[in-house]
């Protein structure tokens, strides 16, 4: 924003790829997105992860879709975390690493994400690729529950 409360040149292609991907315009959304992505914003690295994962909008692209999930989600962009978390969870766009899954729905949970609480509890509870854990399984539904 500049000190005239106008939004800047980012900000309004953050916001205009933003609305464009919500509203299923996902060739718009790339066109807006990619410049901020090669920027490093996460927001952008999620959504564009997203279009590659699925190919919306662009040719579906597992690799880049990951190393942008990747990206974004170590910089602490908890749907990112999420995102990565699932992943690895399902072996989508890299290899199935229950270690890997569990710790960035951890990381994801730990910021209040209430849908990574929920799989923490349901990957505890079932043994979903960790070793089945009831008190943490009962630890992240308590979490989920309270979450806003």
């Amino acid at each position: 924003m500049t000190d005239d409360g106008i939004p800047d040149d980012a900000e309004f292609a953050l916001s205009s790829g933003v609305a464009a991907f919500e509203a299923k315009h996902f060739g718009r959304a790339m066109t807006l997105l990619s410049p901020l992505v090669a920027d490093g914003d996460p927001e952008a690295m999620y959504r564009c992860a997203i279009m590659y994962q699925n190919g919306l909008g662009v040719t579906a692209n597992a690799d880049k879709a990951f190393e942008l999930m990747k990206a974004a989600a170590e910089q602490g962009h908890p749907r990112s975390q999420h995102g990565l978390g699932f992943m690895y969870f399902e072996g989508e766009c890299t290899a199935k690493n229950g270690e890997e899954a569990v710790r960035w729905f951890t990381r994801a949970a730990e910021q209040g994400l209430a849908g990574s609480r929920m799989t923490l509890a349901m990957i505890y509870e079932e043994g979903v690729l960790v070793e089945r854990n009831p008190e943490l399984a009962r630890y992240w539904l308590k979490q989920a529950e309270t979450s806003e």
